[in-house]
């Protein structure tokens, strides 16, 4: 007679932090793929999912869910990473890393830069093998970083000056980090974002609808992390003026440093003039092709990141209000930058070669 054995799934029960770890695996952006699609499983499981119904949702082999479901039930969540692969590690000649290395560190002769596949095909072995080697090593042909030098003649004074400000402020003075990002333009994407879901990431149209145009003047107080901004149509001298009067009237007591860069509408006759008038504020100059040193940029770079560069605005008035939302979001919680490099760090970076 035959009889039929079936097997019962592992009945699965979380506790609370349990579950906030799977679900924050499930959601991490640099969670493991392997990591995430065992913690989907165990979560459907403790919602009562059965293996069957897992397995077909998510186009796994039944086996798979049940091996993931049953060693959670008994190692919890310390089973759900990948183990130790069995056997010796993988040894290659150390003639043939060499080779591998050295070929990398050349440049092909019709091409900029060496492709896993196509390396593995001139020196005779896998494109997996090029891969252990490439990652051994931190050889990353595919990518490229950029880099500027100043050619300030006044480049060490600046440096000292502007990093001055940051290491050791002026005693019983403000300094603030001051420019404009511009043009900041309000685009509207053709068709709705389609929102981040468990194994997609989100996705908004190629195409869109330009909407206007805003030039954003912005202020960091560089030892609180404030920031005062002011909205404009044009970056000209008159709106750089509105602008330091309205800082003017919100510090007007105690003496003020501004770091500023090298845009000409800071020393316009005008501008000129209006700080002349006003022994108390400071200017300090950051080198020619070194705007990066001035703070207010890494929050421009925020902002970018965190309130524009994925949104969509039908008018300028609703990229404004992104900005408001963010800006008031950031000076509650504002904290300020840490700076740490000292000049003598960074001039060797910036200075050209002899």
């Amino acid at each position: 007679m035959l009889v039929s054995m079936s097997r019962t799934a592992a009945p699965i029960t979380l506790r609370t932090e349990e579950r906030r770890a799977l679900e924050r695996w499930v959601r991490g952006r640099t969670t493991p793929q392997g990591l995430a699609q065992r913690s989907r499983i165990v979560l459907e499981a403790a919602a009562g999912a059965s293996n069957r119904t897992i397995a077909q949702r998510w186009h796994l082999n039944l086996h798979t869910v049940g091996t993931w479901r049953a060693r959670f039930a008994t190692t919890r969540l310390a089973g759900l990473h990948e183990r130790p692969g069995r056997g010796r590690p993988r040894r290659y000649p150390a003639t043939q890393v060499q080779e591998i290395v050295a070929a990398t560190l050349r440049r092909p002769e019709d091409a900029t830069h060496w492709s896993a596949r196509r390396l593995a095909r001139q020196v005779g072995v896998s494109h997996m093998t090029v891969h252990r080697i490439w990652r051994a090593f931190d050889l990353k042909p595919h990518q490229t970083q950029t880099f500027k030098f100043s050619r300030d003649p006044q480049l060490t004074e600046k440096v000292l000056d502007v990093v001055g400000l940051y290491l050791h402020p002026p005693a019983n003075a403000l300094v603030l980090s001051l420019d404009a990002k511009t043009p900041l333009q309000a685009l509207e994407r053709s068709q709705p974002l389609l929102p981040l879901r468990p194994g997609a990431v989100a996705r908004r149209t190629h195409d869109y609808a330009r909407h206007g145009t805003l030039d954003l003047f912005a202020a960091l107080n560089v030892g609180t992390g404030n920031v005062l901004v002011s909205y404009h149509r044009r970056h000209r001298h008159q709106e750089v003026l509105v602008f330091l009067r309205r800082i003017d009237r919100a510090y007007s007591t105690g003496e003020l440093h501004f770091a500023l860069d090298n845009a000409s509408t800071y020393t316009t006759p005008a501008v000129e003039r209006w700080f002349k008038r006003r022994p108390r504020l400071h200017r300090h100059f950051t080198p020619t092709g070194a705007s990066w040193l001035n703070q207010i940029e890494a929050w421009f770079s925020i902002l970018s990141r965190r309130a524009i560069r994925r949104g969509s605005f039908g008018s300028v008035v609703q990229l404004r209000a992104a900005i408001e939302r963010f800006l008031h979001s950031w000076n509650i919680n504002a904290k300020p930058f840490a700076w740490v490099k000292t000049p003598e760090q960074i001039l060797p970076h910036v200075r050209p070669p002899p």
